[in-house]
């Protein structure tokens, strides 16, 4: 027989219990947690530096698009689509092997066949490349080219800044005039002010080669006591590439650069001549322009004219943001094995264009949003709108749809939320009668048209109550009369 247990075996036994089914609980949100960690774990991720441009910008880089191609035709420059890869010594020849796009930022691999290649790091090397590939020394001087697309470099992600970044650029090959100079500098300042950015260009020249030597040599006398102070890229510039320390960042170097001897003292009167032409040519074409005498930007190619372009308000805190710059490469063609010729250019970021975009509220919609919604009941509904939908396609009339879902209902939803002004419906018996419902969104009011006329009648419509876009509409009523659709 089982000897009875007493009240306090009892309570002890049900507190066991509870302990048991708390540990349970606990044990099994512990192994629940392990699995969501082993699940997000193992879901794909980006790579640092790297980003998506989701849907919801796709407005504002649409906008700065199509901007940049019209003023792109209106200056009459042709588009040149460029590889993305490169053989790597077309990068080292150029840019310089001392720089610190060359030294750290280029991504470089060896392919299957065993040759160095690299990810452009930016644009204007593989122009001048296609320039000479392709002969167009003997095309009509100056060759005016354009291009946009992605360039790589292993910089250091911050805000506006990614490995894989978008630029565009614009080059003229060719003619060594100022007029070149200044036309690209009027480019580059008509698509930002189209876009809503007010900028002031910094400019400089950097005279030539031979009229740099000197001056190098008073920089060089100038930094050199302060050496101790510099940091390790600096002083690397100072020993390798003096006029590059002019591009540092560093506090240090930049309250040491308001003592610094300036280039344009050292400019020959060629350089001085040119110089005076481009600024002039500024002038006269209401450019806003602010004389900065470090300014050499960051590429070995550059002769005489730099410039970049700073927001309106940047007093110099944030250039190392600057929306883009360049400058004239007179010797760049003839380092590649071409004849001598002169040329000049620019490049934006972006990047930092739609990110000035958005700090400005500059917010375009994606796509013109669509005044007419498509409801299509059963496969035949779809196989026929499928045709429809080119139809409105020609006739430029955007209309949206919701193909996914079956139910008319669930559909007619998805109209009210987008807001549009009219729902096609089609289901099996207009198909059989070759007929198409238009719904009035705002009244509910139904009528049945020749589905062969349903494109002038909705152009027609459409005009008639042009700009009138309703934020809100009447509840979706329940009217089957004569349609032979049932609302579920």
């Amino acid at each position: 027989m089982t000897p009875k247990k007493t009240n306090e075996e009892e309570e002890l036994t049900f507190e066991e219990e509870i302990e048991k089914k708390a540990a349970e609980e606990k044990g099994k949100a512990k192994a629940a947690a392990e699995e969501e960690g082993r699940r997000r774990r193992s879901l794909p991720t980006l790579l640092r530096g790297f980003r998506d441009i989701l849907p919801d910008e796709q407005g504002k880089w649409n906008l700065l698009r199509d901007t940049i191609r019209q003023v792109a035709d209106a200056y009459s420059f042709d588009r040149i689509e460029l590889p993305i890869l490169e053989k790597t010594d077309l990068f080292t020849r150029t840019i310089g092997k001392q720089s610190d796009i060359i030294q750290k930022e280029m991504y470089v691999f060896e392919d299957q066949a065993g040759d160095k290649v690299a990810l452009r790091p930016e644009g204007t090397a593989s122009v001048a490349r296609a320039y000479i590939n392709h002969g167009m020394l003997n095309l009509p001087q100056p060759v005016k080219l354009w291009y946009l697309g992605p360039m790589f470099r292993h910089d250091r992600p911050q805000a506006g800044r990614y490995r894989q970044f978008y630029q565009v650029g614009f080059e003229m090959i060719g003619s060594n005039e100022a007029i070149v100079d200044a036309q690209l500098i009027v480019l580059a300042h008509r698509i930002l002010k189209d876009i809503g950015i007010p900028i002031t260009v910094q400019i400089n020249s950097i005279g030539t080669p031979e009229c740099r030597r000197e001056y190098l040599v008073e920089l060089t006398n100038y930094f050199r006591p302060f050496r101790k102070k510099l940091n390790e890229d600096d002083k690397r510039r100072l020993q390798k590439n003096p006029l590059r320390i002019l591009d540092s960042k560093d506090p240090v170097v930049l309250e040491l650069l308001t003592g610094a001897p300036q280039i344009v003292d050292w400019l020959d009167e060629v350089s001085k001549a040119h110089f005076m032409k481009v600024l002039e040519f500024l002038d006269e074409a209401e450019v806003p322009y602010a004389l900065n005498p470090y300014l050499v930007r960051g590429l070995d190619y550059y002769t005489h004219t730099v410039f970049e372009l700073w927001e309106d308000g940047d007093g110099g805190e944030l250039a190392q943001n600057a929306l883009g710059g360049g400058g004239r490469y007179d010797g760049l063609l003839e380092l590649l094995g071409g004849r001598p010729t002169p040329a000049c250019g620019f490049a934006m970021g972006l990047e930092r264009i739609v990110r000035s975009m958005a700090e400005r509220n500059i917010d375009p919609p994606a796509r013109p949003a669509s005044k007419v919604f498509f409801a299509q009941l059963g496969d035949a509904a779809r196989r026929v709108g499928l045709r429809l939908f080119e139809e409105f396609r020609k006739a430029k009339i955007p209309v949206a749809e919701a193909t996914g879902k079956n139910s008319l209902k669930a559909q007619l939803e998805v109209a009210n939320k987008l807001g549009v002004s009219y729902t096609l419906i089609l289901g099996q018996k207009e198909v059989l009668d070759g007929t198409i419902i238009i719904r009035d969104m705002d009244s509910g009011a139904q009528e049945i048209v020749d589905i062969k006329k349903v494109t002038s009648i909705l152009q027609r419509k459409l005009e008639q109550s042009e700009g009138v876009n309703p934020l809100s509409h009447t509840p979706v009523a329940d009217q089957k009369q004569g349609t032979g659709i049932t609302i579920e």
